[in-house]
């Protein structure tokens, strides 16, 4: 781990778990860094996606949310967030592919220069897809809708092309090649229903909660249908 990796490690640490705003002096002395690089450091971790507030003769705080995982990752485990991330950069989700570019460019942000080529050259390729999956505006409104545990408007065509409205609660998601699927209770046959990605035409969030919590409906969605999905 690089002298500066570490560093802004140990203010992460000095940083977390305070209720209250520390002055950015007192940082620096627990640290055993100048004021000046105090600053520096602050800014770089925002810069990365930190939520930190204040500013200097105010404080600085730490808004809870943020971690700085890749400083304890062995190479092992630095390719396989690579590799996962290069895969999910092939997904129709333009708003998921562009997170998880930027995710590993601040990852590679705080690895020493000989460790990020490293991971960058790995030869680990993510191979293209036999077929360009179809356009999916709408996996954001899904993905948010099943982080919230949301209700979802569907306009879904079925096999023979017969669209129907659906109210929805949407649990999980599958991503495989050439085909995504949708798990989710469907209001209109109150039962359990698996979507094609392909067929989706829209998606709408109602900004209700649904009366259940995800984790409730996956257990009782695998014991009626013995799917396991990795969730």
């Amino acid at each position: 781990m690089s002298q500066r990796a570490t560093r802004l490690l140990h203010l992460l640490e000095a940083l977390g778990g305070r209720r209250r705003p520390v002055a950015g002096a007192r940082l620096a002395e627990d640290l055993g860094v100048s004021l000046r690089t105090l600053y520096r450091d602050i800014a770089t971790l925002r810069e990365q996606g930190a939520d930190i507030l204040g500013d200097p003769g105010v404080g600085y705080l730490l808004r809870p949310g943020f971690l700085l995982p890749p400083l304890n990752f062995s190479e092992d485990e630095l390719e396989a967030l690579a590799l996962g991330a290069r895969w999910v950069t092939r997904q129709p989700d333009r708003a998921l592919a562009q997170a998880a570019e930027r995710a590993m460019t601040r990852i590679g942000a705080t690895l020493p220069a000989s460790t990020r080529l490293s991971i960058e050259t790995s030869g680990l390729l993510v191979p293209t897809p036999s077929q360009t999956p179809p356009d999916a505006p709408w996996l954001p409104t899904l993905r948010l809708g099943i982080r919230l545990e949301h209700v979802l408007r569907m306009h879904y065509a079925d096999g023979q092309g017969q669209a129907t409205q659906r109210l929805i609660w949407p649990f999980a998601m599958a991503f495989m090649e050439g085909l995504g699927m949708l798990a989710a209770w469907c209001e209109l046959r109150r039962d359990f229903r698996h979507f094609r990605a392909d067929r989706v035409i829209a998606l709408a969030d109602t900004g209700e909660r649904y009366p259940s919590r995800r984790h409730v409906l996956i257990k009782r969605w695998r014991a009626a249908t013995g799917y396991g999905l990795d969730s």
